[in-house]
């Protein structure tokens, strides 16, 4: 993945994820850490909540990380497409870590992981040039 597009995520710590079901697509705010060796955002939501219903149904999920800003020069952000899923035995104190390192709060609450898989991700990067876009894909193309 370029390191454009890793120091971007790893800059920033909210996300907007799309579930989508039946046709019905839904969306949802998370505060997530981004493990670059992984390629895989780590977030938390319960397991009753829309989105966590859904990526139970359908993990295949889309989202975005972006910057807040009126300056069109400045615009940056990141869409990605992924694979959302409890981590495994194995990945979860990982994962848990780095979340509580992220956000040390969430240890004073129960904290339900999950994990988006990257399978792809598009920066935009206005500052490289007006509509200048990097694409990654998890099979090496870029």
């Amino acid at each position: 993945m370029d390191e454009r597009i890793v120091k971007f995520l790893k800059k920033h710590h909210v996300l907007t994820i799309a579930s989508c079901v039946d046709n019905k697509p839904w969306t949802a705010n998370c505060f997530y850490v981004f493990m670059e060796d992984e390629k895989c955002f780590v977030f938390t939501t319960d397991d009753d909540t829309r989105h966590g219903r859904e990526f139970e149904a359908n993990p295949i999920v889309a989202g975005s990380v972006v910057l807040e800003t009126n300056v069109i020069g400045k615009i940056q952000g990141v869409q990605f497409e992924g694979l959302a899923s409890k981590p495994d035995e194995e990945f979860h104190k990982k994962a848990k870590n780095a979340y509580l390192l992220r956000f040390p709060v969430a240890m004073l609450m129960e904290t339900n992981l999950w994990v988006v898989r990257v399978t792809h991700a598009k920066l935009t990067d206005n500052r490289l040039g007006f509509g200048k876009k990097l694409v990654w894909d998890d099979d090496g193309t870029k």
